[in-house]
């Protein structure tokens, strides 16, 4: 099955164009970057995938079949999302919140947590091991306990991960990951980000919007570059890095005509 394809997507406010034409695709197991100055549309682009915002034309295709979003309905078709803040539920421990992010695995009904029935214990037993377990792994399980709202901003960005993780997403969407990490921070969520295609059975894509250069280059296999709500590049990193249009974006630099770009080609051959 193919991931998620975007097509022709477009988003007015009012008179503001905050997507314009977006098309491209995040292919089953890979990771892919969205980039852009402040303003781009990364975000509003996000908005759309998730459901919080409709797009004014074009369409959603996950999985091979038309997609009509809601965010209440995500994790039912196998996406997550991360916010750029944490999200957390600050009253509630760690581990509770990474239980929340495992709702739909549920096996006992409302009737018996309710009441208290011996398969509420152990379905409640079973998801906080399994919250355990990733806090673990992202190494926040010595907060386990703690209430989310008194931990440290990076501890709560690991809280966070673990809550989309723990639902085993085949699309795991981050926004800004890295956002308020120390230097110390990024490599290993660079490790983790490049092992999530494989890390369960279904292959996991991930889309991610960062703006630490380093982090996308060093773990997206495609990266989507969008400027005034346009797609104006994409690629492989590499490829993207030479895009002149790319440099146009971030600098204000002048695009090379075509003409020009043939003539230095050709002197250089």
């Amino acid at each position: 099955m193919s991931g998620l394809v975007v097509h022709d997507v477009g988003v007015r406010f009012g008179g503001l164009v905050a997507l314009e034409s977006v098309s491209f695709e995040v292919a089953e197991g890979t990771v892919t970057g969205v980039i852009g100055p402040n303003g781009a549309g990364k975000t509003t682009l996000f908005n759309v995938i998730s459901g919080f915002v409709k797009p004014s034309n074009g369409s959603l295709t996950w999985e091979g079949k038309p997609f009509q979003p809601r965010p209440d309905q995500l994790v039912r078709h196998g996406m997550t999302r991360t916010l750029q803040g944490v999200g957390l539920f600050t009253h509630l421990t760690a581990a509770e919140n990474v239980m929340v992010g495992a709702a739909t695995s549920r096996k006992a009904g409302f009737g018996s947590a309710l009441l208290g029935l011996p398969r509420s214990d152990r379905d409640e037993r079973r998801l906080r091991t399994e919250a355990i377990e990733w806090l673990e792994r992202l190494g926040a399980a010595d907060v386990a306990d703690r209430v989310a709202g008194t931990l440290a901003y990076p501890v709560q960005k690991r809280v966070a991960l673990a809550r989309a993780l723990i639902s085993r997403p085949r699309l795991l969407m981050l926004d800004e990951p890295a956002g308020g990490l120390g230097a110390e921070d990024l490599g290993p969520l660079a490790e983790l980000i490049r092992a999530l295609p494989r890390e369960w059975e279904s292959p996991c894509s991930v889309m991610l919007v960062e703006h630490h250069m380093d982090l996308v280059m060093q773990v997206c296999d495609k990266v989507v570059v969008l400027d005034f709500g346009k797609c104006v590049a994409q690629g492989t990193p590499a490829e993207v890095q030479a895009d002149p249009a790319v440099a146009a974006a971030y600098l204000g630099a002048e695009v090379p005509e075509e003409s020009a770009l043939t003539e230095d080609e050709e002197a250089t051959s």
